[in-house]
């Protein structure tokens, strides 16, 4: 259901062009399927999805049963899910049970080898634990199901400098680390601690860690799309995710990563839960009268930590906060002006975020995975 755009301070106009660029960008042929949601004033002024979930993509064979896509369909946040587990994190430093410039190895004493004894939550949230390099053994799904096996593979990992040191982005590595120490110090699991601290109380239903196997149909298949990758950027893909694309795209759809907990990874949401989340955290942690964060929590999770410094990982200029991509004025994934937003991407092109000058949340989920659009 969407709201009136005067209602929500917009003209009809400005609604009906930015779904007329989706309908473009689906005419392209590199996403099998598109959802969009954006709530302005915290009204939904628009909620579509284009395509089909299942069967529409380059390489299915023509008589493949299509499903068609819908707002209700379900789509992987992939690295976008990195804000959730951060600001699990941060709730566990609200309420005294962590502190985000203490050693990672004084919640997980076992990761505190090879070097890594000074790695801080603040290292991992920021991308500076100097543990970028997804190991080699993360081939193996089998590890999803096996969380102290994949623990002590993190453990026994060197770091490639001094924490700190530089930034790198870490597309798996860290999400596992602060996962394991939500986990430990919560004694819960990180869907638990999830639906206690910020789901449950605010009633917000299709947004989880992975999702149950009988549910695995109402997913989005994703699809390699787009020309071949070629170098030097598929080495800069290889390098932030340890496998050339074509083969994450498949790992992405094997039943064991759907229903598993990648917490940098694998948060799936439709469109509209993705929004409706992000609109908590531009409210301030309160959301239809029931508060789950405190507002100074927010503020410092999204505070700049990097200010267009080269990262080493991605070979660009990213602004990052603790868990965050941040917006810029020239130079943002969240277009130009953007000084003051604050979200993540998630591959290849899921954009979720939040503009406070624009006063806007925004979900844009794709099933197609090209490298440029």
């Amino acid at each position: 259901t969407e709201d009136a755009p005067r209602a929500a301070g917009l003209e009809p106009r400005a609604v009906d062009a930015i779904w007329r660029a989706c309908i473009a960008a689906y005419r392209t042929g590199l996403y099998p399927a598109l959802a969009l949601c954006i709530r302005r004033r915290g009204r939904v002024v628009l909620d579509r999805s284009l395509g089909h979930a299942r069967g529409n993509a380059p390489f299915d064979p023509p008589d493949s049963p299509r499903v068609v896509a819908t707002p209700p369909t379900l789509f992987n946040l992939f690295s976008a899910s990195k804000m959730v587990v951060a600001m699990l994190v941060h709730a566990c430093d609200q309420r005294g049970l962590v502190h985000l410039d203490d050693p990672v190895a004084r919640y997980l004493p076992e990761f505190g080898r090879h070097g890594k004894e000074r790695i801080t939550l603040r290292h991992v949230l920021t991308h500076r634990a100097g543990i970028p390099r997804i190991p080699p053994q993360f081939a193996d799904l089998g590890l999803l199901e096996r969380p102290s096996e994949l623990l002590a593979v993190l453990a026994n990992q060197k770091p490639q400098w001094r924490p700190g040191r530089r930034l790198a982005y870490h597309a798996l590595t860290g999400g596992f680390v602060l996962g394991a120490v939500v986990e430990r110090v919560t004694g819960l699991s990180l869907r638990e601690v999830l639906r206690r601290d910020i789901t449950g109380p605010i009633g917000l239903t299709d947004f989880d860690f992975g999702v149950p196997a009988a549910r695995i149909r109402e997913v989005a298949v994703n699809a390699f799309t787009g020309p071949p990758v070629l170098p030097p950027v598929s080495q800069i893909l290889a390098r932030a995710l340890s496998v050339a694309l074509p083969e994450a795209v498949r790992a992405s759809n094997d039943p064991r990563f759907v229903t598993g907990v990648v917490p940098a990874g694998n948060v799936i949401a439709t469109a509209n839960a993705a929004s409706r989340f992000m609109q908590l955290l531009l409210d301030g942690g309160a959301l239809d009268g029931v508060r789950v964060l405190e507002t100074r929590t927010i503020e410092r999770a999204i505070a700049e930590q990097s200010y267009l410094e080269l990262d080493f990982t991605l070979g660009a200029p990213i602004r990052y906060g603790m868990g965050f991509m941040l917006g810029g004025r020239f130079a943002s994934l969240f277009g130009l002006n953007t000084q003051r937003a604050f979200g993540h991407v998630g591959f290849t092109n899921v954009f979720v975020y939040a503009d406070p000058s624009r006063d806007i949340s925004v979900a844009l989920m794709t099933s197609g995975k090209p490298v440029l659009s």
